[in-house]
C-alpha cells in the first residue's frame, strides 16, 4: 500500500511512496502530528541518485519490523535535499555540529517542534564497524525521549541556539574594504600546499572536482602571464611566456596545479569516456574509481571551467571534452522544453556503475580487429581494474598509440578511428538496463547550466552552445514564474512549485549577465536588474551586509540561514556579490557595487584562510584588487567583434556591445555609431581611446 508521498512529485520522495514505513513530506500536518502525538520527530533526507539512500531503504525502511518501530515510535518525514535545501542545510550543519561530519542519508531527531537533538548518517540493519544498527539506534532514541527527555529537550535548545549564533556572520562587521596583492598570493600558496601535485586535485580521497579552486588558480596564474601568451589561444603551439618577477614561479605552479588537475580528471575513470560527462567525485586519489551518479550542477561547473581553460590555453582536450559533455547533457538530461533534469543514478539492475563497466571479451566480440587498439586506449585488460571489472580510462594518450604503430603514425587517421570505436561502444552500451534519471528540474542547476553554455560559446564559438542557452533561458523565464516578480524552484510534470532560494535568484541572475555578454541582448539585463530587485526586497536585511538563504515569508524553518561556503555549488552569497558588483557598473548604482565591497569584505578573512571552502569568494578579492575592465562594443559588426573579445580569458570585465549607441545604459551613452566597429576600453565610464582591431584592443587591456 503507498503512503503519503505517492501525491509528491519528487523522484526521491517517490522511491520511498510503497515504503511500509509511515512517511510525511516535509509540511504543516507532519509537524501538527508530531505535537498532538506528543512524538519526536525523524528527519530522512536523501536525493535519487544517493548509492547509500537506495541501500538503507533496502535494509531498514522496506523491513516491515523496522518500520513498524518507526512507526510505533515517530513522526518520520522524507526531505528530497535537492527539493528543500533549505531543510537540509539546517539539520545538516546540526549532524557536523555534534559528529564533525555529515553526508547523506542523513537522519535526524527532533524535538516536535522541530529542534534536532540527535543524528547520523547511514546506518545499518546489524551493528558493523562501529557503526550501531538502525533498531538499536530507534529502541534508544524512543527510550530515552521516554526517560531522559528533559535532558534532550535541553540538548535541543543548546544545538538550536548554536545555529542561530553561527548564523550572525557578518553582523556589526566593518563595512569597509581592505584588499590587497598579499591576501592573493597567500590564497593560492594555502591551495597549492593541499595539492595533491601527483595526480591532481586536492587532498585525498574521496576527491571531489573542486572547480573554485581550479578557476582561482587559473585566474591567479593568468595575472602573470605576458599578454602576447595570455591572448593567444588561437595559436595553440605557443608557450606561455611569464612576467619578470617574483611570483613567476608560484604562478607557474598555480597553472600547473589547476591543469593537471582538469588532466587527470578527463583521463580518469570519473569521466565518461564513451558518453561524456562527469561522475559526482573519485573514491581513490587517482580519480579511477568514481561514485557513478552524474548530478547536472557537476557538468555545468566543470563546462565552465573547462571553457577557462580553454581561452587561456587553447588545448584542444578541453573543447573536446566540453562537446563531449554538452553532446551527453543534450542526449540524456533535456527535456523537449530544453530544461535540464537533474541527475542520473548511480546505480543500475541494484548494482553502483554497472552500466559503465566492460569486460575485456564483451570488447573483443564487439569491436574485432579494433579491439586490440579499444583496449590500449581504454585500460582494459583481462584482469580489470575495478573488482574484476574494467572502468575505462585514457590510459595512453595518442601520440603514445601512434609510437606503438597503430595507423601509421597517421594522426587524422588514429583520430578517426578512435572516433569510430567510442560511437560503437556507446551504442552498445544503449542495450543496457540505464541508471535511474532525477527527472524534476531546478532552476538553480539550470542557471549554472546556462552560464556554462554561455561560457562555452564564449571559448570555442561553436554556435549551438549560444542557441541551447536561448532556448533554456526562455524556458526557465516562463515555467519557473511566479506572482509579484517570484520565481519557483522546481518544476515537474507542468507544474513550478515551491518558493526560490538565495541560489535560484543568484545563479538566475548571474546566468542572464553572461547570457547577455554574447548576445548584447539588452532585455536579458533588465530581467536581471528585476530579479536582484527582488532579492533586495525578500532576502536581504539591515544588521548584515550577506543575504539570507530563504525570502522572509518562510516560516517553517528553525532558523533564516545565510550560507557563505562553497560546497558542491557555489555560495549564493558569493554570486550575489559579482552580481550587484556588475549590474552596479551597468545602472550606474554605486549602492550596489558597495554592498558588493561590503560582502566581500566581511568574507576575506575566512577566505584567505580557507580558500578551498570559499573559493568564489577568493575569486570575488582577485576582482577588487585588480579592477574591474568596462568593455564597450558599438558598430555593425559588433557581434564579431564581441566574439573575438570573448574567446580570450578575461575573467573580471563588464562587457556590452550593441549596432548603435544607447542612452539608457551609461557604458553605451556618448558612443555614436561610425564607419568602423569600434572597441572602448574604460573604467569608473572613462575610457581610453576606441580601437577597430580586436589585437590593438587587447594590448590596451
Amino acid at each position: 500500500m503507498a503512503n503519503r508521498l505517492a501525491k509528491e512529485s519528487s523522484p526521491y520522495l517517490l522511491q520511498h511512496a510503497h515504503n511500509p514505513v509511515d512517511w510525511y513530506p516535509w509540511g504543516e500536518e507532519a509537524l501538527e502530528a508530531a505535537k498532538k502525538l506528543d512524538r519526536p520527530i525523524l528527519v530522512s533526507i536523501g536525493y535519487a541518485a544517493c548509492h547509500w539512500c537506495h541501500v538503507m531503504e533496502r535494509e531498514s525502511f522496506e523491513n516491515p519490523g523496522v518500520a513498524a518501530l518507526m512507526n510505533d515510535r515517530f513522526i518520520n518525514i522524507k526531505v528530497d535535499r535537492e527539493e528543500r535545501p533549505d531543510i537540509d542545510h539546517i539539520y545538516m550543519d546540526a549532524l557536523t555540529s555534534m559528529t564533525g561530519s555529515g553526508g547523506w542519508p542523513l537522519n535526524v531527531f527532533l524535538t516536535p517542534d522541530g529542534r534536532p537533538f540527535y543524528g547520523g548518517t547511514y546506518y545499518p540493519p546489524q551493528a558493523f564497524h562501529n557503526m550501531p544498527a538502525w533498531t538499536d539506534v530507534i529502541l534508544a532514541i524512543s527510550k530515552a525521549w521516554q526517560e531522559r527527555r528533559g535532558e534532550l529537550l535541553q540538548q535541543a535548545e543548546n544545538l538550536t541556539q548554536h545555529l542561530v549564533q553561527a548564523n550572525r556572520i557578518g553582523q556589526g562587521a566593518a563595512s569597509g574594504p581592505d584588499f590587497h596583492t598579499e591576501q592573493l598570493t597567500q590564497m593560492a600558496q594555502v591551495l597549492l600546499k593541499n595539492a595533491d601535485k601527483t595526480e591532481g586535485g586536492f587532498g585525498r580521497a574521496p576527491k571531489f572536482p573542486q572547480t573554485f579552486s581550479i578557476a582561482y588558480l587559473l585566474r591567479y596564474a593568468a595575472r602573470f602571464m605576458e599578454k602576447s601568451s595570455r591572448f593567444a589561444s588561437k595559436r595553440k603551439d605557443e608557450s606561455i611566456h611569464w612576467k619578470e618577477g617574483a611570483l613567476e614561479l608560484a604562478a607557474e605552479d598555480a597553472l600547473r596545479q589547476a591543469l593537471l588537475s582538469l588532466d587527470k580528471m578527463i583521463e580518469g575513470g570519473i569521466y565518461d569516456q564513451l558518453g561524456g560527462g562527469f561522475a559526482r567525485y573519485s573514491t581513490d586519489n587517482k580519480w579511477l574509481v568514481p561514485h557513478f551518479e552524474k548530478m547536472l550542477y557537476d557538468q555545468a561547473l566543470l563546462v565552465s571551467v573547462l571553457s577557462e581553460a580553454y581561452q587561456l590555453t587553447g588545448k584542444t582536450e578541453y573543447a573536446e571534452t566540453i562537446r563531449e559533455t554538452i553532446d551527453f547533457l543534450e542526449r540524456e538530461l533535456m527535456s523537449a522544453e530544453f530544461g535540464f533534469y537533474s541527475a542520473l543514478d548511480a546505480d543500475s539492475e541494484g548494482e553502483e556503475g554497472k552500466f559503465y563497466v566492460w569486460e575485456k571479451g564483451e570488447v573483443e566480440e564487439l569491436l574485432g580487429k579494433d579491439a586490440a587498439l579499444a583496449c590500449d586506449w581504454l585500460g582494459i585488460t583481462n584482469e580489470g581494474n575495478w573488482e574484476g571489472i574494467n572502468i575505462l580510462t585514457k590510459s595512453r594518450k595518442r601520440q603514445e598509440l601512434l609510437d606503438m604503430g597503430y595507423c601509421d603514425q597517421d594522426q587524422d587517421k588514429l583520430n578517426l578511428r578512435l572516433e569510430e570505436i567510442r560511437q560503437r561502444l556507446l551504442e552498445a552500451r544503449k542495450s543496457r538496463i540505464r541508471p535511474g534519471l532525477d527527472d524534476k528540474q531546478l532552476v538553480c542547476w539550470n542557471a549554472l547550466m546556462n552560464s556554462a553554455l554561455s561560457k562555452a560559446f564564449a571559448a570555442t564559438g561553436e554556435e549551438r552552445y549560444r542557441w541551447l542557452a536561448e532556448k533554456n533561458m526562455a524556458w526557465m523565464l516562463r515555467v519557473f514564474s511566479g506572482p509579484d516578480n517570484n520565481i519557483l524552484h522546481t518544476y515537474k510534470l507542468g507544474k513550478a512549485q515551491i518558493p526560490g532560494f538565495l541560489d535560484d535568484y543568484a545563479y538566475l541572475v548571474q546566468a542572464l549577465i553572461n547570457l547577455q555578454e554574447i548576445t548584447g541582448r539588452t532585455e536579458l539585463l533588465e530581467e536581471a536588474k528585476k530579479l536582484t530587485e527582488v532579492i533586495f526586497r525578500d532576502f536581504s536585511s539591515e544588521d548584515s551586509p550577506l543575504f539570507y538563504y530563504t525570502n522572509q515569508r518562510q516560516t517553517d524553518v528553525i532558523v533564516r540561514k545565510r550560507e557563505v561556503y562553497d560546497g558542491a555549488q557555489p555560495s549564493g552569497n558569493a554570486v550575489m556579490a559579482f552580481n550587484i558588483k556588475y549590474l552596479g557598473i551597468i545602472f550606474e548604482r554605486s549602492d550596489w557595487s558597495g554592498r558588493s565591497a561590503s560582502m566581500t569584505s566581511v568574507m576575506a578573512g575566512s577566505a584567505v584562510r580557507y580558500p578551498g571552502s570559499f573559493g568564489c569568494w577568493a575569486m570575488e578579492i582577485m576582482g577588487w584588487v585588480d579592477g574591474c575592465a568596462e568593455i564597450v562594443v558599438v558598430g555593425e559588426e559588433a557581434d564579431v567583434r564581441r566574439n573575438e573579445i570573448m574567446a580570450n580569458f578575461i575573467p573580471y570585465k563588464v562587457l556590452q556591445s550593441a549596432t548603435r549607441e544607447n542612452p539608457a545604459y551609461p557604458l553605451l551613452r556618448h558612443k555614436p555609431s561610425a564607419p568602423d566597429t569600434l572597441i572602448y576600453l574604460c573604467q569608473s565610464y572613462n575610457c581610453l581611446r576606441p580601437e577597430s582591431a580586436v589585437d590593438r584592443f587587447l594590448e590596451q587591456l
